[in-house]
């Protein structure tokens, strides 16, 4: 019998603030959270702008000397996960501890430890090189991290699909609950990249966009005049449950998750197939396990990351997969406010079906003021819109071909 699993609890760390709420705020609100690179001079680069963190101390989330061991990425995933737990309500003792599980992608680790290191060695010589520099960079660190600070003893998981990894989070947490691994999954996604080397290395590869003198509207998916995605960082966290055990503990439920699918391209490094055929396939099998039709489903959470060949593959998709129903779907890209968070984006993207959901409201796309003609579905132009959410998908599509897709709906009794 398939088990009904159900989200509890939301946290978010992002370029629009600190906390869930906050970020759907502004969400909503068509806030941009891009600026110029605060973090090191970016003077000598090609591209200079960010979707940075604002304002994030982890000793407001964790012990000092437990943040001193983790990198970035994974203070936010701690971050957000706190956050999370204690919107649920969840209390982790030690008697169940092994029932809770922790599935927190990413897409690069700990790239700001590596690169600092390297210096470090280049100027200064082996003896600077940090005798915690593996455990500090390694992709699992941050589910690891989240497993010591809460006392989570059951599987900890992490899973590294480049810009498909917060979605994938999802579908492995949907199957390890039907194989009934556990009753709770920590899941999500988080990403802290912005250093010199790895935004020049994304600039050369022209995949970034250079509106320096305009960062607000340097993210501008399905505009005509989009030029690259913006390099960003944060982090998005949930709680998820059985249906049976956020019952029994009267937790609060936000909505229900149905699983999911994913594929690949088999296609380019780095570019979607043009007709977007392995991101259509991952769309249309992620429907039809969750039990839904394609005309069910209200809402997409865009990938959409203002590259000119992206937004067209993931509008071909669209079409292909949903028909007719294909220009009633509401489609929106929160990347054009916060950026592209690589690991964590498909976590963004699952908070924003997960709020729609609950709120009945959909956010915007902002900087859509000269739609490109290929580009010809509605993606809820520059201002939010209040409709009926039931059913939610949200996209997620990663360098190599990496494709992921999951459905998410309101909770019904």
């Amino acid at each position: 019998m398939t088990k009904r699993i159900v989200v509890t609890g939301v946290g978010a760390v992002t370029p629009l603030g600190l906390g869930a709420e906050t970020t759907w705020a502004a969400l909503l609100a068509g806030q941009s959270g891009i600026r110029r690179i605060t973090a090191w001079d970016p003077s000598a680069l090609d591209v200079q702008i960010a979707g940075e963190v604002q304002d994030f101390n982890p000793r407001d989330y964790m012990d000092f000397k437990l943040a001193k061991r983790m990198d970035r990425f994974a203070q936010f995933g701690v971050a957000a996960a706190r956050e999370a737990i204690e919107a649920s309500g969840l209390k982790i003792n030690t008697d169940d501890s092994e029932r809770v599980a922790v599935v927190v992608n990413t897409g690069g680790g700990g790239i700001p430890t590596i690169e600092h290191d390297v210096n470090q060695m280049h100027d200064r010589g082996a003896r600077f090189v940090s005798p915690l520099l593996i455990p500090l960079f390694a992709p699992n660190m941050a589910s690891c991290q989240i497993s010591m600070a809460f006392g989570i003893h059951g599987p900890s998981i992490t899973s590294a699909a480049a810009c498909a990894s917060g979605i994938q989070a999802f579908i492995d947490a949907y199957h390890m609950f039907q194989r009934d691994e556990a009753d709770v999954i920590i899941t999500g996604g988080t990403e802290s990249g912005i250093t010199p080397v790895a935004v020049a290395g994304l600039a050369n590869m022209q995949a970034l966009s250079k509106r320096n003198d305009d960062p607000a509207g340097a993210s501008r998916p399905f505009d005509l005049g989009r030029d690259g995605f913006v390099f960003s960082e944060g982090a998005a966290v949930f709680v998820l449950e059985t249906l049976e055990h956020a019952i029994s503990r009267g937790a609060p439920i936000i909505a229900e998750v149905h699983g999911g699918a994913y594929t690949s391209d088999a296609w380019h490094i780095t570019a979607p197939h043009p007709d977007g055929r392995g991101a259509a396939s991952a769309m249309r099998k992620a429907i039809q396990r969750s039990g839904f039709q394609t005309t069910d489903v209200d809402y997409i959470a865009a990938h959409a990351t203002a590259t000119s060949i992206g937004d067209i593959a993931e509008t071909n998709a669209l079409k292909t997969v949903f028909g007719d129903h294909a220009p009633k779907l509401a489609i929106s890209a929160n990347k054009s406010m916060v950026g592209h968070l690589l690991g964590a984006a498909g976590a963004i993207s699952s908070l924003g079906c997960i709020m729609a959901i609950r709120d009945n409201m959909v956010h915007p796309t902002i900087n859509l003021t000269n739609p490109d003609p290929k580009c010809d579905l509605d993606y809820v132009p520059n201002v939010k819109r209040a409709m009926t959410v039931n059913v939610a998908a949200a996209n997620g599509f990663g360098f190599g071909g990496q494709n992921a897709v999951t459905i998410f709906s309101k909770y019904r009794a």
